[in-house]
This record gives C-alpha cells, structure tokens and sequence, in this order.
C-alpha cells in the first residue's frame, strides 16, 4: 500500500473539520442552511490555507444525497453517499477542477463553458472550480464574463486565487468573496499535535512549535514539514534534530547574542556568529530568531502584566535580558535585525552580512551612554536676562556665600584663597587691608565678538538723498560703457555715496569683502578716466541709497505694474470668473525695454 502523505490523508472533509477559518465556515454554513445560495464565490489566500478544500467541501454540501439518499443541500455533507465519495475521489462528473496556470487561453474557457449548457448528470448542481483564476489571460475573462454574470439556476461558480488584485474587477463584482486568512502559529501547533496522535508518533512541543513557525501560515506547510521531520528523525520529532533540518538558530545562541549586545561584549558576539558559521546555521534564520526575543522582551518591558510563556520555557530567560537592555533599546535592536534580513542577499555571503548586522547592532549599543550615566550636553551659551552687553564680571563668592540676587552673569576662574598680605608699617600706603585667608575669585574678561555680516543682502526700500542721485547716474555711465568690472562693478554698485569734498569722496558698503585695495583702486582709476579725478575712501556701514538699490527698486515697479495689468485685463477676468482659472504665480514677467 502507498503512503499518503499528511497533507493529502488529513485534508478536512467537512465545514468542522477545517481549522484557523472559522469566519468562512460560518458564512458558508449559514448560507447553506437558510437556502441563500450565490452562483459564484471567490475565495482568496496565501498558498495551503485550504482555499481547494473548502471548494470540495461546498460542491459536497450542494450535492450531498445523505446516507439513505433522500438528503438535501446541507452544510454537514454525509460523507457516505455516492456523490460525497465521487468528490472525495476527485470523479464527480458534474465537479470539474480547472487549473488556470495551465489552461489559461480563451479555448480552455469555452471547452469549459460548453458543458455548462448540459444539465447535472448525477447531482444536484454542475460546480466548476478554478483555481488560480488570476492566471486566466484577459480574453478568457472576457470569455466568462456574461455565463459568471447569469449562470443557468443549476450551475455554481468557484474561483480562487492566491492574488486577488490580478483578477479584473468585472469578474469581482460577480462573486460573493471570501478571504482565509494565514493560520496563527498555535493553531497550527495544535493541529499537529492532533494529526501526530493519530499517527502515533512522538513529538516534543518545542519541535512542533518549530515546525509551525516555519511553515509562515500554511496548514499545508506545517504537514509537509512534519512528513520531513519525521523522515529526517526516523519517526521521532526532536527539537534537535527539527532544528538541524530546518536549520534554524538554537534559542541559547540568541540569547548569548542578545545578552552581550546589551553588555557591549564585542569579543563575545564575533565569537557566537563565527560558531553559527561553523555549525552551519542560517543567517536569516539567526536575525529571525533574534526579532521574536526582542519583541517579546519588548512586551515585556512595556506591559509587564501582559507577559506570557508560549510554553517553551523561554519566559524567565526572556525576563532576565528584559531587565538588562533598557527599553528603548530593545526597539532600536528589533529594528535594526528586521533591515539587517533584507541586506543579507548584498552581502559577499550571508555570514559576513550575519557578522555586520551584529557589528552595528553592537557599534549603536557602544554610541550610547551607559544607563546612569548622563548623556554629554553641548555647550549652551545664554545671556541672563537684564545683563548688559557691557556688563562687568563679578567676582565669585566665597565658599560657604550665596551669590547675591540679580547679580549680573561673568566669567570666573577657579576660585582660589588669596595669599596673606606682607607685613607693613603703619601708615604705608601699600598697606593692604584684607583679611588673611580671604577667598576671592578672578575675574576673566571676555573679548568681544568679531563684527559679523547681515545676515540677508538683499535689497529693501530705498530712502533717495541727493548724492544718491549724483552716484547712481555715474555708476550707470561706467557700466553701460563697461569701465568697471567684476569686484570693481560690485563695489560701485553697492555702496552709497555719503560725502564729497574737493578731490575726496566717501563712500559705504555693508559688507567687508567689497572693501578691497584692488577694487577700490581700479573704481578709482575708471572715475578718473570719466572725468572725476579723487580719491576713494570706503567704509562698512548701513547702506539705504545705492545704485543696486535703485535698480532692484525699480525692476519691483515694473513687476508689480505689470501683473496689475494682466489682473485688469477683461479676457483674464472672464477666464477666471466662467472657469475658474488662475494666475500662476511667477509667470508675469515685464517686457523688457526697449
């Protein structure tokens, strides 16, 4: 007799049977017993969560004749009567199963849809089941569309698919959508444990807890992992061995991991991942193993109540490494492990990407300050509020002394005692008064900020003097005639003419690097050849009339001129009064002159 695999021999038989979609069953179960029927349903998933068995399951129930052949449509199929165990065998004539990976063209649907006009041969309803429906191309959608839309009353659809968004939404709107959910590791744990049983063979749960992680959610998984297992550990599942097979992590490396994490142990933690290398341990499987600690450590920390053992006896061991590793911490490790996973495939191999996510795991910890200890603060400079810029350093009181309240802020040495004073004769004006051993602080003075620049150029109002009109109009001739240039432009452009004397004049700019001996010089040499032999002075200061000035001023006018007349214009106002347009901004701009 051949063997039948896990999979295949405890696959459900019945809407009770089934495990982890208890939200189908009942939909399913309740539609079934009030007569509520829809003629196709949808049923979405991730791969072996049960999607072909449940579409075994409904043909059954609308086909079920019951044990005396009298039984109707039920939710509970008999499981004894001929229509039952024919789709059991999978030779049902009126249940077809159509494999859309590999007949997906239109000639496959209308094969498929010309039996749809016979009538049922031995049962109730005609049942036509696709699977992968999302890999029919479009024209077989098309194809199906108006027979999916009105089927005849004897006829029941059933589609599934393990990516929902491929299918067209004109095939969606047609049927009634059912979404089995991934299946949580206990449940899993459970059904195993049950399936094992009847199989008589032993297992220890942190084995089948094991196989019930790896399988991520397929009930499927989790059988064909058990077959392996139990192969691999000749009829005895051993967390050992099911850990060798899977080759996943044992729990006392990544506890040692994490423990020197958060002791900073570098020596430790190089060690560990080069004895996972030697053992040959999957690296994913490593930062895996090490992200369900840290989230459990990070419940722990942060719901100490809701703290519970998944009965694997981690619990006190998680406990301890919680109370070690500060709770913001715990979180940046989670993260860190969680994007170290994705980078493993960059990686020369996944051992070296293993050592690096651990290396930076560990140069985080190491950028921390220990707990205890305060973080170093940066350099904080105020001005108390009432001290003047000018104000002078105040000695420091003497020990055991308040500072006396309102006292401006300085800067004082360390304090020291002042020497005792040399013995003097009377009436010697050196003599010096002060108490011997008395404490006094030293005062430091600050010296003054450098004179920073303005902290903006650009240009603002323009207040006219008269000189201002002088320069600005001899400016415009040395530039129109290109006789200065460069720094030279600059620094005409940019200063303002604050005095003339005969064969001196003084002007200002706001900014030192303008006042240059080579600009100034050749300014000078171009004003000379205008006509205007002087002598140039420069000096930095505030600046309210200068030709760049006047000209910015100007070219604002012309802006500003120019979008009241686009804004006037009856055409544009129209265009935004009827349709609601608008003036992008920026893009008047005025005609240059001519």
């Amino acid at each position: 007799m051949s063997y039948l695999v896990l999979a295949r021999k405890y696959r459900p038989k019945t809407f009770s049977e089934m495990v982890g979609q208890e939200h189908v069953v009942q939909a399913l179960s309740n539609a079934l017993t009030q007569q509520r029927l829809h003629h196709a349903y949808l049923f979405t998933g991730t791969r072996g969560v049960g999607k072909t068995t449940v579409s075994r399951i409904l043909a059954k129930s609308l086909n079920c004749q019951g044990p005396d052949g009298q039984g109707g449509i039920t939710a509970t199929p008999c499981g004894v009567c001929q229509a039952c165990i024919d789709i059991d065998a999978g030779r049902f004539p009126d249940y077809t199963e159509l494999d859309a990976a590999s007949n997906r063209g239109v000639e496959d649907m209308q094969s498929l849809l010309e039996q749809a006009v016979y009538k049922p041969v031995q049962g109730r309803f005609k049942v036509f089941m696709i699977d992968e429906v999302h890999m029919l191309s479009g024209h077989a959608f098309n194809t199906m569309l108006k027979t999916l839309e009105e089927p005849p009353e004897y006829m029941k659809f059933v589609l599934a698919t393990t990516d929902p968004q491929k299918v067209p939404v004109t095939v969606l709107s047609r049927c009634l959508q059912f979404n089995l959910r991934p299946m949580a590791p206990e449940t899993m744990h459970e059904h195993l444990v049950r399936v094992l049983e009847a199989e008589g063979v032993q297992a220890q749960p942190t084995a089948l807890r094991l196989l019930a992680r790896a399988a991520r959610g397929s009930m499927r998984d989790a059988l064909s992992l058990a077959d392996q297992a139990i192969a691999f550990g000749a009829g005895r599942l051993e967390e050992a061995t099911v850990r060798q097979m899977l080759g996943t992590v044992d729990s006392t490396h990544v506890f040692r991991l994490i423990e020197a994490l958060a002791q900073g142990d570098g020596k430790t933690v190089v060690e560990i991942s080069e004895a996972l290398r030697t053992l040959g341990l999957n690296a994913a499987s490593t930062l895996e193993e090490m992200s369900a600690v840290l989230q459990r450590m990070a419940v722990l920390q942060a719901v100490p109540a809701a703290a519970q053992d998944d009965g694997d006896g981690d619990g006190a061991e998680i406990a301890r490494l919680a109370a070690l590793m500060p709770a913001d911490e715990t979180q940046l490790l989670y993260s860190l492990c969680l994007h170290g996973r994705a980078e493993l495939g960059l990686a020369p191999d996944e051992y070296a990407g293993l050592t690096m996510v651990l290396l930076r795991l560990l140069a985080f910890k190491s950028a921390r300050p220990e707990r205890g200890d305060s973080p170093a603060q940066p350099e904080k400079k105020t001005l108390n509020e009432g001290a003047g810029a000018g104000a002078a350093p105040q000695p420091a009181p003497a020990p055991g002394r308040e500072a006396p309240a309102g006292a401006p802020p300085g800067r004082l040495l360390r304090v020291v005692e002042a020497p005792p004073p040399p013995t003097r004769h009377a009436g010697d004006p050196r003599a010096n008064g002060r108490p011997r051993g008395e404490v006094v602080g030293v005062p430091v003075r600050v010296p003054p900020e450098a004179a920073r620049e303005p902290a903006s150029t650009a240009p603002t109002a323009v207040v006219p003097t008269a000189e201002g009109d002088f320069w600005h109009s001899t400016v415009n001739r040395l530039v129109a005639r290109e006789a200065v240039t460069a720094l030279a432009r600059e620094l005409a452009l940019q200063s303002q003419l604050v005095g003339r004397d005969e064969g001196h004049w003084m002007l200002r700019v706001e900014r030192e690097s303008l006042n240059q001996p080579a600009s100034r010089e050749r300014l000078q040499n171009a004003l000379e050849a205008a006509g205007h032999a002087v002598k140039l002075s420069v000096e930095v200061g505030a600046v309210t009339d200068s030709p760049a000035r006047r000209i910015a001023a100007a070219v604002a006018e012309q802006q500003r001129a120019a979008e009241e007349i686009i804004r006037g214009d009856p055409f544009v106002q129209a265009m935004m009064r009827d349709f609601g347009a608008k003036i992008v901004p920026g893009s008047i701009k005025p005609e240059p002159n001519r």
